[in-house]
């Protein structure tokens, strides 16, 4: 999940890009050059001048890496990669049923989707950063000699199998330590669990990285659950401005949508998230994307059960926060995009296309520019 720089251009993001660009002497402060330690690739999210950050799960660290991926393109037309697991597959030696695609991100300049992607299952699995060009080429992407810089979380859940006995799930908290990351002006956005009682954080990175505070702890409605929650982290989000005030919008399972000011994350605090919309339960949000079409500003949110959905952003700021339970729906409404179907990644390619991951069939995933709806 996840994802990518997925911010609205309003006024007051542009200006606050350039601003940031100016206060950072140069964006590759500090890096050192060489092969990043990685240990997982999970999320993926391309900063300024082709930098990508990934979310290394198992190491709970954040790696910046200059890709050099600067040259401007025009987005390709009409892109589509047909049995993309297959070609993937051929690519590393293995079969397709032994390849899961975790994250796709956009390169902003030069509109090259960038793969996070799993070889084989399980713990023994084998991450591998593929590039996609604008002809449709698989490629991979070289970390041998690569400018780099980690940020380091510091109150990252533990590793390890917890849970025991027939009541008790198992689970790894460590896999939940980074559930979506996004650029945002000159900071980093992290959205995952931490060690604390209030495990559901938000973090905010400055970058270059120095160091990496510890994290805001969120609480939210859950409308559909009808209880204030501390544990769900945040599946997927995108940082936007809400009236005159840069927020972030962050969907959760089941799929509350919660508003939470960009100011109110500081480290080692607690905050509470206003819940906008309950967009219905039995359903996990995957990725969202903003963008404007016609003067009017829309979220696209794709979910594992409930498709695509297509919302106004307009009444955000007037929407009422849910502070009661709720039997399925409530708040701010949407548009299902019908043709839109088996859609497991999503990001946003230029001001008129989105890149898709689509599911066409029982073992088909195709990846697709799609004209924004």
């Amino acid at each position: 999940m996840t994802s990518s720089t997925r911010y609205l251009s309003f006024g007051f993001l542009v200006c606050g890009v350039l601003t940031a660009r100016l206060a950072a002497e140069n964006w590759t402060d500090g890096m050192k050059e060489g092969k990043p330690a990685i240990r997982s690739i999970n999320q993926l999210a391309f900063g300024p001048e082709g930098i990508l950050f990934v979310a290394d799960t198992r190491a709970a660290a954040i790696v910046a890496i200059a890709t050099g991926d600067t040259e401007s393109l025009t987005s390709p037309d009409g892109l589509k990669v047909e049995g993309i697991l297959q070609k993937i597959a051929g690519l590393l030696g293995t079969s397709a049923d032994q390849i899961l695609i975790d994250d796709m991100a956009v390169n902003p300049i030069s509109h090259k989707a960038y793969l996070a992607v799993s070889r084989g299952r399980g713990p023994d699995a084998v991450s591998v950063l593929l590039r996609v060009n604008s002809k449709g080429q698989l490629e991979p992407v070289s970390l041998d000699a690569v400018k780099f810089s980690v940020a380091q979380l510091p109150d990252a859940p533990i590793e390890g199998v917890v849970g025991q006995g027939q009541d008790q799930r198992r689970s790894n908290p460590r896999q939940e330590a980074i559930t979506d990351i996004a650029f945002f002006q000159d900071r980093l956005l992290v959205a995952g669990l931490s060690n604390e009682e209030f495990a559901s954080t938000l973090r905010a990175i400055p970058f270059p990285f120095k160091n990496a505070a510890n994290s805001t702890s969120v609480e939210i409605y859950h409308g559909s659950h009808g209880r204030f929650e501390t544990r769900a982290p945040v599946r997927t989000f995108v940082a936007m401005n809400v009236g005159d005030h840069p927020s972030l919008l962050a969907a959760y399972t089941c799929t509350p949508l919660v508003e939470i000011p960009m100011s109110d994350l500081k480290p080692g605090t607690k905050v509470r998230g206003k819940t906008v919309a309950e967009l219905g339960n039995r359903n996990r949000p995957i990725d969202m994307i903003v963008y404007r079409k016609n003067g009017q500003d829309y979220l696209l949110l794709a979910n594992s059960s409930r498709g695509v959905m297509k919302i106004r952003t307009d009444q955000l700021e007037k929407a009422e926060g849910i502070v009661s339970p709720v039997p399925d729906k409530k708040g701010l409404g949407y548009e299902t995009v019908s043709d839109w179907t088996g859609v497991d990644h999503l990001d946003k390619l230029d001001a008129e296309n989105a890149l898709v991951l689509r599911r066409s069939g029982a073992n088909s995933l195709n990846l697709e520019a799609r004209a924004l709806p």
